[in-house]
């Protein structure tokens, strides 16, 4: 089968003629119908975050068709519509036990650890394999598996309630799902924070106040339009030191800032001001849950997030062509989401 892998960090991705993956009696295989190229990727290609061993199929939001089951399998049939859970865990150990699957000691990753979905087909336990109804695309499926779950995630672990008050900086993938997940979690009034004005007009599409940080101090505009206050929560879904400062500065008392970019550098915090004087926190966010996943799927099912204007490009499955759209995200140039239809 055709594969688009990581051969060498520093350097292009490459595509590959490898073998089809075989599976286990507990495992499914699952034609790709859909896989979506994440800012991650990026993180991977540079270096930046390892992928072990080399080569690897990456891509981590995917979706498609079950082709073959082992023999173990009952919960899903070929022919079975499905997206991809990527955190594989051992499901015994102390964090799979206590519902904090991502930090398994024996976990692995697909499209990191295990081959992605960069390819024609995938393999993966049966419990990473979720029904996907009918009603949504499978390039949304994708998306959900990463860009959707991720905010999903990280609003849980804001803690925030109805009523409240929420900064997204970062309209990408991860927050434009952000965006109408914080409405339907209860949020008042939603704040998108982003240089982009293509990003910003469909975040206020979905309801949101945009905030132009290319031409605005992003944090006085914030503070400005809550009267002095601040947010409640601010989401930062970029993962640069300046949007980290940013979303912490734009906190109001007693307000919670969740980190779920990625950075290999670190941002400064005046800790009496910003930190203790306001009771403020400051959390990190990693990835998402098994259980987590059926309310978002049934939220997207109702038309409670609404990917239609999310998926903004799809690419086939081309070396070239995934190289160009993790090219545009390295320099924060890309589309809201890219989705490969093989």
């Amino acid at each position: 089968m055709k594969a688009v892998r990581l051969v060498e960090v520093h350097r292009p991705l490459q595509m590959q003629e490898i073998p089809v993956p075989t599976i286990g009696d507990d495992d499914v295989l699952v034609r790709v119908r859909a896989a979506g190229i994440c800012h991650t990727d990026v993180h991977y290609r540079a270096g930046k975050s390892p992928v072990r061993p080399l080569p690897r199929t990456l891509g981590h939001e995917v979706a498609g068709v079950v082709e073959q089951v082992g023999k173990q399998v009952t919960s899903v049939k070929v022919g079975d519509r499905v997206c991809v859970h990527y955190v594989l865990s051992c499901g015994n150990c102390f964090y799979c036990s206590a519902g904090n699957e991502q930090f398994c000691g024996r976990g692995s990753m697909v499209g990191r650890y295990a081959d992605g979905g960069y390819a024609e087909y995938v393999a993966v336990p049966e419990r990473n394999a979720l029904h996907l109804p009918g009603e949504i695309p499978f390039e949304h499926g994708a998306i959900l598996m990463c860009s959707s779950s991720t905010a999903f995630h990280a609003l849980r672990k804001s803690r925030l309630k109805s009523g409240e008050t929420v900064a997204i900086f970062g309209v990408g993938g991860l927050g434009i799902s952000a965006v109408q997940l914080a409405y339907a979690f209860g949020a008042l009034d939603v704040y998108a924070v982003d240089i982009n004005a293509d990003k910003l007009g469909l975040a206020e599409k979905y309801g949101a106040i945009p905030v132009n940080g290319r031409s605005n101090d992003a944090v006085a505009e914030i503070r400005r339009l809550t009267k002095g206050k601040g947010v409640d929560v601010a989401l930062e879904m970029i993962g640069l030191p300046q949007t980290m400062m940013q979303a912490v500065q734009s906190l109001a008392v007693m307000g919670r800032a969740v980190v779920a970019g990625i950075s290999d550098k670190p941002f400064e915090i005046n800790t009496y001001r910003e930190l203790v004087a306001r009771e403020a926190e400051v959390i990190g966010t990693s990835d998402h849950l098994l259980h987590e996943l059926p309310l978002l799927l049934e939220l997207t099912r109702r038309g409670k997030l609404d990917l239609s204007e999310a998926v903004t490009r799809t690419v086939p499955l081309d070396a070239g062509a995934i190289n160009q759209v993790l090219d545009n995200l390295e320099h924060f140039r890309g589309d809201v989401r890219t989705v490969i239809v093989p």
